[in-house]
């Protein structure tokens, strides 16, 4: 398991990921957008399978959560798939909406979790310092 520094550092840098990809949207960079969403293909790919142990500790709490949420975006990118031949401009324009709203409540949802994994890493900190002052109590006291 790495250390939480480690695991921030990393959630760090998947955060600047996330601007970098709303940098190439604001700037309508199509190709860079299609290179971003391959790797963030095989990116997904390559956690899910590191989360398997992961979810196994936490005894699957998360599991449907993250099945709920999947199977979502699986179906999003689905229906993006079959309706890209699509030129229709108001289902064009519906589903654009549709997906901008998909990103912006997956942005809340990596919010609200963000915000859970540093309640997460306080109390594991301020534990570890309860721990540390028992152990120095005790050395001190026997």
């Amino acid at each position: 398991m790495d250390k939480l520094s480690d695991q921030l550092s990393n959630l760090a840098e998947r955060t600047k990921k996330v601007e970098d990809t709303a940098t190439a949207a604001r700037a309508k960079n199509r190709a860079q957008l299609e290179t971003m969403k391959t790797s963030l293909k095989e990116s997904l790919d390559a956690v899910e399978t590191k989360t398997d142990d992961a979810k196994a500790r936490a005894q699957g709490r998360l599991s449907d959560v993250h099945d709920s949420l999947e199977k979502h975006f699986a179906d999003r990118r689905a229906a993006s798939a079959e309706h890209k031949a699509e030129r229709d401009l108001k289902k064009a324009e519906r589903r654009a909406d549709d997906a901008e709203q998909d990103a912006a409540d997956a942005i809340a949802l990596v919010v609200y979790v963000l915000d859970q994994a540093e309640y997460a890493v306080v109390d594991a900190v301020l534990a570890r310092a309860d721990a540390d002052d028992l152990a120095a109590q005790s050395g001190t006291a026997g």
